[in-house]
């Protein structure tokens, strides 16, 4: 999918594929390529597996390229070497000794088992990679056994040699105060550790990162697609995969920090039949509908880990692959069909959560973590999310209403999912109690007017906290939802019941209808821009249409021209992009001073660093407020009409605003009085 080995400016390099014949070989170039567009497009083009071909250029389909992989025909490659010099990574073209070695290599096991062929982050089964070792080559195959032999051959030796041997007695005890069988065991889990994260990079998903230099783990999203181009990391280089900076000091580090903290007991168990203890204080991160198969995904490292550790623990790896069946998660190829798989999740989460209710602490909250970025679901009714729908309903079912609820920060930014997309930045926390059992009835009507009275105020609070308008959406769940689960029940005009999915589809809705009402406190330019972005976003439309919206709107196409936002000529006119926009605008200097303009100068010089946003805060004032409410409409109206690279730059911006405003806050104060009235311009 790409010729890049390196794009490191100043430090670039490539493979250029030689044709010779009808056969070709790689030559690794140092420096820019002259068609840096075509090195680093590789022979990819467009989504999935549509490739050209490297020696004639035939488009070669998807289709074809399936086929030949379940047949068996598909194979690898070496394209370059990276070795490492004294000044850094060096690239080597590959010569025929050094594809021999690699083919030479004879693994005397390889691992089992079926590669889940359903996950909703993608699969190579289709590729015929469809078996556990498929997934690794031959090379690999034999360092990871080598590894996990190791791994017993170090148990025994620190049998041997941990504490004076007196035969099968075990009773005497080494300075860690435990037997000479447990401290072996216990030392050979924790390499089994160390092991199992080399065996996440050293394996045919495992990537090359050219823009860093260095060799990504396999599992960077919860799922095994099928890879291009992959990486083969030297176990013993001191290069990015190898054993001891890759894998052991990181598991060390690990162990070194628990041990500095109180001892905790981890118990395995069934959530929805345990009974650890009554009074419990719960915490809970639950299954996220069909979002991520944990045990299908599991077998990736469970195969390994068996092979290793079966003789310390083998209750555990009793079973060839992870159990399955009992896996809270909505799975149709499991369950027969999607009703089904809803039904499962539904039953098994409302059965979890009733156990949680029975023997939780009654006097604090259960809390329960939500991070899932849900797709929606359109009906005659409205809006609703299936995964927050089924869970909602399993936990009101089991008693419980929602007491509170709030973001917080817990993804991390340069996780794969979170670079150049809109993944969520936080997780939803709800606070539940059990329910009164003298709640009240409550007609819809009763419903809708109290989610009009509470729901603007729960948002302001959001927004006061700076949560990112990607959580935005789903956060305000919560409140909703507060007001729905405090009634007994709420029914319709038929006395029917309103039904989660109803209740989540009003709560949207107030949510829009809120969004669209803080437009209210905008200046007329920046509601005529928020209208025009709706339908056109940054592209062309008719002047005539945008001169009638301008009389709704109270402006005029002339004065959002001379205001700076809008370009009009030949019967079009165009809302300006925040690169278009003069790179010297203060507002202290306009005349026409828009909240549009605002947000959008703030888009424009994020890139160049917090300080600088933070200085056109300062400047703007009370405004700056207005204009950060502005970025959550954009974002949701982006969000709405598929535009991602625009909902991007919002998101982007509000994620920053707290360091922004912290940044702005201490500019001021160095600032006499005189020097921020100069800066704050006209009231």
């Amino acid at each position: 999918s790409t010729f890049m080995l390196s794009t490191k400016k100043g430090r670039e390099a490539y493979v250029e594929p030689v044709v010779e014949g009808r056969g070709y070989r790689f030559v690794a170039r140092v420096g820019a390529p002259p068609d840096s567009a075509g090195a680093r497009a590789g022979t990819k083009f467009g989504r999935g597996a549509n490739f050209r071909c490297a020696l004639s250029g035939t488009p070669i389909s998807g289709n074809y390229i399936k086929s030949e992989g379940t047949a068996g025909r598909m194979n690898a490659r070496l394209m370059a070497i990276v070795a490492e010099g004294r000044r850094g990574r060096v690239y080597l073209s590959p010569g025929h000794d050094h594809e021999e070695s690699a083919g030479r290599a004879a693994p005397d096991w390889a691992p089992t088992g079926d590669v889940p062929a359903r996950l909703t982050g993608g699969t190579c089964v289709p590729y015929g990679l469809a078996v556990w070792g498929d997934l690794f080559t031959r090379r690999q195959l034999v360092a990871l056994t080598t590894f996990a032999e190791l791994v017993g051959q170090a148990r025994d030796q620190i049998r041997k040699t941990a504490v004076p041997s007196l035969g099968d007695d075990e009773t005497p005890l080494d300075a860690g105060g435990m037997g000479s069988l447990a401290y072996a065991d216990a030392v050979a889990v924790y390499l089994a550790c160390a092991f199992s994260r080399a065996v996440d990079f050293w394996n045919g998903n495992a990537t090359w990162q050219n823009a860093g230099e260095f060799v990504a783990h396999a599992f960077t999203r919860q799922a095994i697609p099928m890879v291009w181009d992959f990486a083969e990391a030297n176990p013993f280089s001191n290069g990015s995969g190898n054993w001891t900076s890759t894998a052991l000091s990181w598991v060390e580090r690990v162990f070194s920090a628990f041990s500095e903290r109180p001892v905790g007991i981890a118990t395995m168990a069934d959530a929805a039949s345990q009974s650890l203890s009554t009074l419990k204080v719960v915490s809970t991160d639950p299954p996220y509908y069909d979002n991520v198969g944990y045990a299908d995904l599991s077998d990736f490292f469970y195969v390994w880990l068996r092979r290793a550790l079966r003789p310390v623990l083998p209750d555990l790896f009793a079973t060839l692959a992870v159990p399955k069946t009992e896996e809270l998660v909505a799975a149709p190829h499991r369950q027969g069909s999607r009703r089904a798989a809803e039904r499962f999740f539904l039953d098994g989460m409302t059965q979890a959560i009733r156990r949680l209710a029975e023997q939780t602490h009654e006097a604090l909250p259960v809390t329960v973590y939500y991070a899932f970025k849900q797709s929606e679901t359109r009906s005659e009714t409205g809006t609703a999310s299936t995964g927050w729908e089924v869970f909602l309903d399993a936990a009101i079912r089991s008693g419980f209403s929602i007491t509170g609820t709030w973001p917080i920060r817990t993804e991390r930014s340069a996780r794969s999912t979170s670079i150049g997309t809109n993944a969520l930045a936080s997780s939803i926390v709800l606070a539940c109690r059990k329910r009164p059992g003298d709640a009240l009835l409550a007609t819809r009507r009763d419903f809708v007017a109290a989610l009009k009275a509470e729901l603007p105020g729960a948002l302001a609070r959001l927004q006061s906290g700076n949560i990112a308008p990607v959580d935005l959406a789903q956060a305000a769940i919560g409140p909703g939802m507060a007001v729905y689960t405090r009634y007994a029940k709420v029914l319709d005009a038929q006395g029917q019941p309103v039904t989660v999915r109803q209740a989540l589809a009003l709560i949207n809705q107030t949510l829009d209808e809120v969004l669209a009402e803080q437009e209210g406190d905008f200046d007329a330019d920046t509601r005529w821009a928020l209208a025009w972005f709706e339908q056109h976003g940054f592209a062309d439309g008719e002047y005539g249409v945008a001169e009638t919206l301008s009389k709704a709107k109270n402006t005029s196409v002339g004065g959002l021209v001379e205001a700076g936002i809008l370009e009009s000529k030949a019967g079009k006119v165009r809302l300006l992009r925040p690169a278009e926009l003069p790179p010297d605008w203060s507002p202290a200097d306009d005349e026409r001073f828009t909240i549009w303009e605002a947000i959008h100068h703030l888009v424009r010089v994020l890139p160049l660093g917090e300080e600088v946003a933070a200085r056109l805060v300062r400047q703007m004032g009370g405004v700056a407020s207005a204009a950060r409410d502005l970025a959550y409409r954009l974002y949701a109206l982006a969000e709405r009409r598929n535009r991602p690279a625009e909902a991007l730059a919002y998101n982007a911006l509000i994620q920053s605003w707290p360091e922004i405003a912290t940044l702005a806050r201490q500019d001021a104060e160095d600032l006499e009085p005189s020097d921020m009235l100069s800066d704050l311009g006209d009231p």
